[in-house]
């Protein structure tokens, strides 16, 4: 056991001692996906993703301490999650958002408070949509691993943030955690969002501020085998509009009582809106 510990802490100690020498290589990386152009932009994001898709919450995990699970607990409980509801989470493969939904409005309390009974219940649905089949796989393993197997309230849908296929007015609720920071034309993702909400549905986005993140040279390698995953992520954060730049981008859409509320210091924001 000692040998092995010893061994692991020479294994991380050369992680960290190669951290200069990677310096100038990850200058040229950084420089590169500065210059992405548009239409490269989807296969990039999608290489990316595909790349990090089973470990993609462990990243979350090691890029944000842990933070983001109370984020994202954060978003859910400004969603006010009901029985009954259609509620579409776009960029969530992993379900991650998904299931927190579906355990706030299945909660016994929730369901006793609202009385709620078996058939409207039955009725909710949450749509898990993303452009990448490797994350929706990942997210389709989970209902098994949750003893949700039979459950018909979560669907899992392939699909573009920038063209759903969803109805116009057939949503309840929008969320999307960590993901309108990779679509291409941001805009045309808030377009969307807006066209599927129903009236008086919630627009919710929680995503990094345009703030800089430490680049960790060789993080993306010991996560997902891959240094430029890594750096597309967080070049992907720098490139994000300011908040009052993306709160005015959710209004021009059609938005009304458009806000955001800043955690960690405005490290991190959550965006909301209503269709009225």
């Amino acid at each position: 056991m000692a040998l092995r510990y010893l061994s692991s802490r020479m294994t991380l100690g050369s992680r960290i001692l190669s951290y200069r020498s990677s310096l100038a290589s990850l200058h040229s990386h950084a420089t590169r996906f500065q210059q992405i152009k548009e239409e490269e932009k989807s296969k990039l994001v999608g290489n990316v993703f595909t790349n990090v898709a089973s470990s993609y919450d462990i990243m979350n995990d090691v890029m944000s301490a842990g933070l983001h699970r109370l984020w994202k607990e954060r978003l859910v409980g400004k969603l006010s999650p009901f029985a009954g509801m259609k509620h579409l989470d776009v960029a969530g493969g992993t379900g991650d958002v998904a299931f927190r939904i579906f355990d706030a409005f299945n909660s016994v309390k929730r369901r006793a408070l609202r009385k709620v009974d078996e058939a409207s219940h039955e009725e909710t649905q949450i749509y898990v949509c993303d452009i990448n089949p490797n994350m929706l796989n990942v997210g389709k393993q989970r209902p098994a691993e949750r003893g949700l197997s039979d459950n018909r309230s979560l669907v899992w849908v392939e699909g573009d943030a920038e063209a759903l296929s969803f109805d116009d007015n057939s949503m309840d609720g929008y969320t999307i955690a960590f993901g309108i920071r990779n679509v291409t034309h941001i805009e045309k993702a808030i377009a969307e969002a807006y066209r599927v909400l129903k009236r008086g549905g919630r627009f919710l986005c929680l995503e990094l501020s345009h703030v800089d993140i430490p680049v960790i040279p060789n993080l993306g390698e010991l996560i997902a085998g891959d240094r430029d995953s890594y750096q597309y992520l967080v070049e992907s954060v720098r490139r994000f509009p300011p908040q009052e730049r993306f709160a005015k981008m959710i209004g021009d859409a059609g938005f009304e009582k458009v806000e955001y509320e800043n955690l960690v210091g405005g490290v991190v924001a959550i965006h909301s809106a209503i269709k009225l």
